[in-house]
Parts: structure tokens; sequence; C-alpha cells
């Protein structure tokens, strides 16, 4: 492949080409090219010698080259096996499973005290006042699969029903919000500022279409995030990216998220390790979770 990548260079891109010095040369790109013989011209009483018997045969013999389907196959490398969950929302082999039934043990509060939400079987529940929760892990870009449901009874409107929200690189040292946040919120005919609604990037990105469920009823985000780069300095290299499924419906498409979530305020980056725990908030609405993996990237 390298001799052919050679030939194909000299031939087509060194217009001052006047063959090879030797018909043995010629005749091995013959074998590569897969023709026969060579020929030769004569220029300023200089012979030069051509793979195959003619030009117009070395053309044709080199185009079929080109196109063989061999020179456009990658084989190396080769992907890892994983076998994927029965359901689209069953977590695949290779994902952590951060949440599935019985215990929280793979959260803590922010001031590192074990997680005092709510287990009810498979689900668990926000205890209003006891504090957002964090992952004992750390993470950086990651798919992430969450599913959640609002409460039932409507109690009031806007941003105070069904609030919470996803966090991803919540840092545990750092007091209030400091990650990137996907708002959960009911948003079913409940008409709130658009960036603030559900699955927007709270404060800056609205959702493409609202796909919220009814209340009471589960839902599902599906979450493609690619963290921000930092330079030693502590200088933006690369933003945050990232993508949304909500129930299914893309609703964040590949966006640039402008930086850490604020309230009141623009967003702005500030440098932080490549990896940090994801973040359930308590926002004082009892809003349950259950089902959720991570797969790191």
């Amino acid at each position: 492949m390298i001799s052919l990548l050679l030939l194909y260079t000299i031939i087509n891109f060194q217009s001052d080409f006047k063959g090879f010095s030797s018909k043995d040369e010629a005749l091995y790109y013959s074998k590569i090219l897969n023709c026969d013989g060579y020929f030769s011209k004569d220029e300023d009483g200089k012979t030069s010698f051509f793979p195959c018997a003619s030009q117009s045969e070395l053309e044709s013999a080199f185009q079929d080259k080109e196109v063989e389907p061999k020179v456009t196959e990658i084989w190396d490398p080769e992907p890892v096996a994983v076998n994927p969950g029965k359901t689209f929302s069953e977590a695949p082999s290779d994902a952590i499973v951060l949440f599935s039934s019985n215990n929280l043990d793979e959260w803590v509060h922010k001031n590192g005290e074990e997680a005092k939400w709510v287990i009810e079987g498979d689900y668990f529940t926000v205890n209003p006042g006891s504090g957002d929760i964090l992952t004992k892990k750390s993470f950086g870009s990651c798919q992430l699969h969450v599913e959640f449901r609002t409460p039932t009874e409507i109690s009031s409107s806007g941003q105070d029903r069904g609030n919470s929200g996803v966090y991803f690189m919540e840092d545990p040292k750092s007091p209030g919000d400091s990650g990137y946040e996907i708002q959960v919120l009911d948003s079913y005919k409940n008409r709130t500022y658009s960036n603030g609604q559900a699955a927007s990037v709270y404060k800056q990105h609205i959702p493409l279409v609202n796909a919220s469920k009814g209340p009471g009823e589960w839902q599902s985000y599906d979450i493609i995030f690619k963290s921000p780069v930092f330079s030693e300095k502590g200088n933006l290299e690369s933003p945050a990216y990232i993508t949304v499924f909500h129930n299914g419906v893309l609703v964040q498409n590949n966006v640039q998220i402008q930086g850490y979530v604020k309230y009141i305020g623009y967003p702005e980056y500030k440098a932080h390790p490549s990896k940090l725990p994801l973040k359930l908030q308590d926002h004082s609405n009892e809003v349950s979770y259950r089902n959720i993996w991570v797969r790191e990237l």
C-alpha cells in the first residue's frame, strides 16, 4: 500500500516526473497495479520506464486499483462488544448503574452525609429541605439515562411546579450550584420562561420542542455530555456541549454550554477538574427518580 501511494503521488502530483530509471522498477510497480510489462519514453536523449504496456493501460490500471473496495476499508481498532439492554431504557453492559432499586449507596449530600431522600421500591423521591444529592463517583464526558416523575397533585405553577434539576460536573467544594444543569420541571400546560422549562439548559438554551408528559407520568432524559477542557493555566480551551432526548424526542442538538449555571447573571466558565460528580437538585418539590445509569465516554 505504501508503494502504491508513493506511485500515486509521483504520477499525479509531480508534473515533472519522467518515469523510472530502470525496467526493474517499472516492472515492480506493474505487479502492484496488476498489469503486464512496461513501456518507455525517450526525452532529451534519456530513456525512462513506466509500469504497464502503455500510457492508457497505466491510467486504466491505476483507476481500477483506486476504486477497489479495500482501499477505503479500516479494520483497526475493532470496537469493543457491548451487550445492549433488552429495552432502550435498560442499562447496557458497560454502564455504571447509579440507581435501580432499594438503596442510594451511590449518592451523598453535598456535605458528605448519606443521602436522605425517600426510597420507595424501584424509585426515590426528593425529601424537601434535605439538600441536593451528588454521586460518589466523578464523571467527565458521558452518556446519562435518568427517569423522573413530577408530582401528580398540582399545587402551584411556573417554576414552583415539579422543579428539580440534573447537573453535570458539580463541584462538592463549591457553595451553591456550580455545575451544568438540565432543568427538570412539570412543563405540561405550565408556561414559564422558555430557557427555564423542562429540558432546557437552564437559563441558556431553549428546548427545540416541549416533549413533556402530564403530571405523575414517568419521563426520561437521555443525555450526551461532552465536558469542557481547560489548559494547565486554567484557560478554557474547549467549551462543553450537550445533546438531550426528552422522552425519546431530540430537544437539545449538540448545543454549546456557555458556562456553569447561574440563576442571577450571565453564565461563565471557571476552571475545574476533568471529572466531577453528577447532581440531582432539591428544589423543595417532591420529584421522583428511577433507573439512572451512566456510560463514560
